[in-house]
């Protein structure tokens, strides 16, 4: 029998989440039925990434490499159920923690929301927030590669710097600048053709009336809303979005399951080109979860927060 780690969620999050809201427990797995495969995490994020180490379903053979759903644990028995075996060409140069990144579900996010929600063509600007991490750092590449200006908007000079590194055309730190919207007009004075928001509240409330007419919005995230106890309100941007004649469109990635295949073969080979470049802010140890999670909700990852178990 193996002794699985796993993190369990004692009490919802009020505000900011705090290291006693978890608690790390150990629990005795059973051997695998008929059907089934025990899993062993190698990385861990909102998905955890995973590696087979015994097999009864013929589907997923034991040293496969995956990636599943199961939680903050260091050992899974499935059924198979909701398994996605990695690239079957999967360079050995490449580490296979960016399954989780920039070849998993943050570059799949960043690609649906830029092709299929936006529809962004070349020559256009767009906007970004949230653009040193995990999604937002492949939303400006992928734009640059489809021959487009990128503005980005980060919370340190460090990620700043991170994103003139990555091309990005202008780049600023929204929690030093005097005046948001003085900085946003500077950076694209004709205003923006899209919008790519991960954040919300103020900064959105900003970023809206600077669209150009006929604009386009992803919504990805809110992530400063995220752990507010109490709503955030207004000001509210409907006469601006009338007026402009805005899109503003929320998306969850699943929506286009059935392209992964080939996106992923996309993004792999703007990596293998040298087009996309891909950041990792790696935590060792499963014991640091939490402290990897929290750090990221407080924005202290440049690309990627994984955790090596």
């Amino acid at each position: 029998m193996v002794q699985a780690k796993t993190w369990v969620l004692t009490r919802h999050f009020e505000g900011f989440p705090k290291d006693s809201n978890f608690e790390l427990k150990l629990e005795q797995l059973p051997e695998p039925k008929d059907g089934e495969v025990l899993l062993e995490a190698l990385f861990l994020s909102v998905d955890p990434y995973m590696r087979v180490i015994q097999s009864n379903n013929p589907t997923f053979p034991v040293g496969c490499h995956v990636v599943g759903r199961c939680g903050w644990r260091t050992h899974t028995v499935s059924d198979g159920t909701g398994l996605t075996c990695l690239l079957s060409d999967w360079p050995q140069d490449v580490s296979m923690s960016l399954a989780l990144g920039a070849i998993g579900m943050p570059g799949l996010t960043a690609l649906y929301g830029l092709e299929e929600v936006l529809g962004l063509q070349a020559g256009e600007t767009l906007l970004v927030n949230a653009a040193a991490g995990a999604v937002g750092s492949i939303v400006g590449q992928i734009a640059k590669i489809k021959g487009c200006r990128v503005v980005g908007s980060s919370g340190s000079d460090g990620k700043v710097a991170f994103l003139k590194e990555l091309g990005f055309d202008e780049a600023f730190n929204y929690k030093t600048v005097g005046s948001l919207e003085e900085v946003l007009k500077t950076a694209s004075p004709d205003g923006y053709d899209c919008f790519f928001e991960n954040v919300g509240g103020p900064f959105s409330s900003v970023a809206i009336p600077q669209m150009k007419e006929f604009g386009r919005i992803a919504v990805c995230g809110s992530i400063s809303t995220y752990n507010d106890t109490n709503p955030q309100t207004g000001p509210y941007p409907h006469l601006t979005m009338i007026f402009k004649q805005l899109k503003m469109e929320g998306f969850m990635v699943s929506r286009w399951e059935h392209k992964n295949p080939e996106s992923l073969m996309r993004l792999m080979a703007w990596k293998r080109e040298g087009k996309l470049q891909c950041r990792e802010q790696v935590t060792e140890g499963f014991e640091n979860m939490p402290a990897a999670f929290m750090g990221m909700l407080q924005g202290e990852n440049i690309g990627k927060a994984i955790v090596k178990v």
